[in-house]
């Protein structure tokens, strides 16, 4: 019961909860997309909740874990120059690369700072025109159009010492290559909702019809969550595959036309690793020819710099949903987050982080019931 309580409304909760076990005749696998979702799920014992015909299976949501090593890299081989200004968000600072992480980079004398907004790591480039100034551009579409917004800023100000390492991913193509795999087990998806929020939800529709799955744009809190699951069932249980937005409050059919049109003229859709799991062609943004002069892989010359990923680590297989984190050999003993073998165990929206920091025993069922 205790759980149930600490829901912003546990009444709604228990409705909530209460009418997924009603509807749900039938086993179902649902998959939250983004990494978010996945610390609100785990965070709140919505999985140890739910009827046990509702599995949650947790997707590559995280754009920290799904950030290819060749990247880290490429990452680290740049902040070690000693002109260079390596500007990041704190959470890419301990993701390990071969044998090394920014961290050490920066104990060695490298110039590494945590900057809070791309638009900081321009305003370094302005203020130290002798340096140069590199940031590290990683995520979902939904940080992309902040730093599009640099990348046009700098080249407004001119500003020849600034460029960005660019990583960024698109969440459709990672559903369709889960969903075209055969191994997939996925029923249903939770559409992360600030990704919608910038994008909107067309780009899901041709998704839900040609694999015949429901999608239902979520938000974060426990209840958008709880909301989501449920419109997921009722739409499996109907024999319906829709896109649906359970978020409206943040999320329009046509997201944000300025965002998207800042995406439009500085970056291009190209084809992307993704850490553990691959290529997934058209699954990426790049600069565009216009910009592509701010692109930190052509002035350092490091976009020929590829490593291995290490085999011992089972990253892949959780990122695809193939493998909980607490059924990893690894994790909590050999994998924690002091001693992280992948970046799923770094991140802050990384499932393996999330199952350290709150995983629990499992509830009674009789918990459950109450």
């Amino acid at each position: 019961m205790k759980y149930l309580d600490e829901f912003q409304d546990p009444a709604l909760a228990r409705r909530l909860l209460a009418e997924i076990e009603a509807a749900a005749t039938r086993p179902w696998a649902l998959m939250e997309v983004c990494g978010g979702q996945t610390h609100s799920i785990i965070r709140n014992g919505i999985d140890q909740l739910l009827p046990e015909q509702v599995e949650l299976i947790h997707g590559p949501g995280c754009p920290v874990c799904v950030t290819p090593l060749d990247i880290i890299e490429r990452a680290l081989e740049i902040a070690s120059r000693p002109d260079v200004v390596f500007c990041s968000f704190g959470d890419m600072l301990r993701v390990p690369g071969r044998d090394r992480d920014l961290f050490a980079v920066k104990a060695k004398g490298g110039d590494v700072r945590v900057v809070y907004s791309p638009l900081d790591a321009v305003a370094v480039a302005e203020a130290e025109p002798d340096r140069q100034v590199v940031f590290f551009g990683v995520g979902f579409e939904t940080t992309a159009p902040a730093n599009a917004m640099a990348v046009f800023q700098a080249r407004a100000r001119g500003l020849e010492n600034f460029s960005m390492l660019v990583s960024h991913v698109l969440v459709p193509p990672a559903i369709e290559t889960i969903m075209a795999s055969p191994t997939s087990r996925v029923n249903g998806f939770l559409a992360a909702g600030h990704v919608c929020s910038v994008m909107g939800t067309g780009q899901y529709d041709p998704l839900a019809e040609r694999y015949r799955v429901p999608i239902v744009v979520t938000g974060f809190e426990p209840l958008d969550v709880l909301d989501g699951i449920r419109r997921c069932v009722l739409q499996l249980e109907q024999g319906r595959s829709e896109v649906e937005n359970a978020y409206p409050r943040a999320v329009s059919a046509e997201g944000n036309p300025v965002a998207r049109a800042m995406l439009a003229e500085v970056f291009e859709v190209c084809d992307r690793s993704w850490r553990g799991i691959g290529l997934i062609p058209r699954s990426g943004w790049r600069l565009t020819a216009e910009f592509a002069r701010f692109d930190a892989e052509r002035r350092f010359d490091v976009g020929d710099l590829t490593v291995e990923e290490p085999s011992e680590c089972r990253a892949g297989e959780v990122l695809q949903g193939m493998l909980r984190p607490d059924q990893c050999e690894w994790f909590g003993t050999t994998c924690t987050p002091r001693t992280p073998m992948g970046a799923t165990m770094v991140s802050s929206e990384g499932a393996c982080a999330a199952y350290h920091q709150y995983r629990r025993v499992a509830i009674p069922v009789s918990v459950r019931r109450g």
